[in-house]
């Protein structure tokens, strides 16, 4: 891979319950569900390509909560980076606004368990992760005298 991207993406929580879209045919992960996720277009913030791809893959409004991690990516993504939003369902009834998924629900986990539909591998851990309560959430620290809504240190 010749250039560096940035992708994001959103674990949106409405109670017990997490959003997951299913991506739709002719995506390289085709009927399998996954987190909201996509790359940081030019010019547009990793918080504001978060809060974009719940709305078009998953519609529903959602607002960044914190910071869950930062992933590399392996081939053939290899030197390219995903930022993964800790989110919360703001409003909204899950449907894709767009072609890149074709279904959105949000799901326990026992309705995740019962799914007899593939789950891309990395979302499953992902949200098998948050469900367990083993992730470290890092919120927005307001005192960063930068004053960004991005800022997680």
């Amino acid at each position: 891979m010749n250039k560096t991207f940035v992708y994001v993406g959103a674990v949106v929580c409405k109670g017990d319950e997490i959003l997951l879209v299913r991506q739709a045919k002719g995506h390289s992960l085709e009927g399998q569900w996954t987190v909201p996720w996509g790359a940081v277009e030019c010019g547009e913030s990793p918080i504001s390509t978060v809060i974009r791809e719940a709305w078009e893959e998953g519609g529903i409004d959602a607002e960044v909560v914190g910071l869950l991690g930062v992933q590399e990516l392996p081939a053939p993504q290899e030197g390219c980076v995903a930022i993964i939003y800790s989110c919360r369902h703001v409003s909204g009834t899950p449907e894709p606004k767009d072609r890149e998924t074709d279904a959105a629900a949000y799901y326990s986990l026992s309705q995740l368990d019962a799914l007899h539909e593939p789950v891309e591998p990395w979302s499953d851990w992902l949200i098998r992760r948050v469900f367990a309560g083993d992730v470290a959430v890092i919120p927005a620290d307001r005192t960063n005298p930068l004053q960004m809504r991005g800022a997680f240190v």
